[in-house]
């Protein structure tokens, strides 16, 4: 085998492979003992027609396409391998010469890794995150476990609220006539949910168990049933049961309830110390992705065509096994959506274009900053992975060939570029116009 290569513009290659004349005549031969069994022709047994007769009876080239796809793959794959190039498209393959006593020539185009020329990447400005827990913050934490234990009573002694449930019977009409779909039983329905139409949850309350309320609404312009658009209505409701949620004292008996804490100042302390440092996780990626963000426009690349469309290709390969977990098949999904697979490649090309450019730059600064990871960061990866899959780390270890530890590396070098990345940035506080408020006017001198 033998292979040109010629290099394209946008960082784009062809190869031009070659296999021997000899190669070609054994994936013929190949070819014709695979589908010889198949082959009947008269005054021969199935499967003992001479391959010379079949191709004087169907032509030389009958063979052609399963030797081409046999000799391919191999071939392809050594030919990238000796050009030592760096390929990140599938290739796109052209047959040039397929004839028998002759060599076997195709050739693939592809794409290749972009080299990167990174612009500004240390010192980089991002904005600083407001790391303030407020009063109303913890607050809202103690309502939410409030909520969380509270008991549901029946209420005999008021008229409904909103905010609580109420089990109803109700009959619509239009005209005084009724209409499909109008009307139910024993429907629990919570005041304010916003499950009915506008202004059809206020007309109940006030109402006390078994009071009978007519409520009137006209359904709006862009209800979904067009027999029914912009129609006035009136619903009997029949009011059986009111339910509210009785929400526990925030008190020190709470706080025992609810946390490990025997007053509700401590419980109170921990709620907050908890957002405080779920602030800082956040701040932490908001800050490392800015940073992320401006060293890839500061950079720059060629990225070719055929490497978005392989990674976007990627993408939804990913997403069809997603979905195979979960009992569906990509194709099932996207008769649903009435879409083709190659409409959701095109609409994951964005995203595969970021990722793209967020890997090449994190790997060229990883280089430039001569980011290595020790042996000692694989094996905490190693151990990590483990525990993720309930395996011991030296079986995985033994399962993982030099590929996927070589991976494993260049994964932990571009974390490591992205920790660096956000420890050399720069926080400022935000602009005027971004946190709200109007810029001064300027003055003219």
């Amino acid at each position: 085998m033998s292979v040109q290569v010629e290099n394209l513009e946008k960082n784009m290659a062809k190869l031009t492979i070659e296999v021997s004349a000899e190669e070609l005549e054994k994936a013929l031969q190949g070819a014709y003992l695979k589908q010889k069994h198949n082959i009947s022709i008269p005054g021969f047994r199935k499967g003992k027609v001479p391959r010379a007769m079949i191709e004087k009876m169907y032509g030389a080239g009958i063979f052609y396409e399963d030797a081409a796809n046999a000799l391919i793959p191999q071939a392809y794959s050594d030919a990238v391998a000796e050009s030592k190039l760096d390929v990140v498209s599938q290739p796109e393959i052209s047959v040039s010469q397929i004839e028998k006593g002759k060599p076997f020539i195709f050739t693939a185009e592809v794409a290749v890794k972009p080299e990167v020329t990174l612009g500004e990447y240390k010192g980089l400005e991002v904005p600083k995150s407001d790391l303030t827990v407020t009063d109303e913050e913890v607050d809202a934490e103690l309502q939410k476990e409030r909520e969380k234990n509270g008991r549901t009573i029946t209420v005999e002694d008021r008229g409904a609220e909103m905010g609580d449930k109420v089990t109803i019977d109700f009959e619509g009409s239009i005209d005084g006539e009724p209409f499909e779909g109008g009307s139910g039983k024993d429907y629990p329905l919570t005041l304010g949910s916003n499950t009915f139409i506008p202004g059809f949850e206020e007309q109940l309350t006030g109402a006390k168990p078994e009071d009978v309320v007519d409520v009137n609404v006209t359904f709006p312009e862009d209800y979904n049933a067009e027999e029914l658009k912009g129609k006035a209505a009136v619903f009997k409701c029949t009011v059986h049961k009111i339910e509210a949620k009785e929400l526990p004292e925030l008190d020190d008996d709470f706080a025992k309830d609810v946390s490990e804490f025997d007053t509700l100042d401590e419980y109170k302390a921990d709620i907050r110390s908890g957002l405080e440092k779920k602030k800082e996780e956040e701040a932490k990626r908001t800050k490392e992705d800015a940073a992320v963000e401006k060293a890839i426009a500061n950079a720059e690349m060629d990225i070719p065509d055929a490497m978005i469309k392989t990674q976007a290709s990627n993408m939804v390969d990913n997403f069809a096994r997603r979905l195979q977990s979960q009992g569906m098949t990509l194709e099932q999904y996207m008769q649903y959506l009435g879409q083709t697979i190659d409409q959701l490649i095109d609409q994951m090309r964005p995203q595969a274009l970021k990722q793209i450019q967020t890997r090449l730059v994190l790997e060229k600064v990883a280089e430039v900053e001569n980011i290595e990871v020790s042996d000692e960061k694989i094996d905490e990866e190693i151990q990590r992975m483990a525990k993720m899959y309930n395996m011991e780390a030296d079986k995985l270890k033994d399962i993982m060939g030099d590929y996927e530890k070589e991976q494993m590396k260049k994964d932990l070098a571009v974390q490591e570029a992205v920790t660096f990345l956000a420890d050399n940035a720069v926080e400022v506080d935000a602009p005027a116009e971004a946190a709200g408020e109007e810029a001064p006017e300027k003055t003219e001198e």
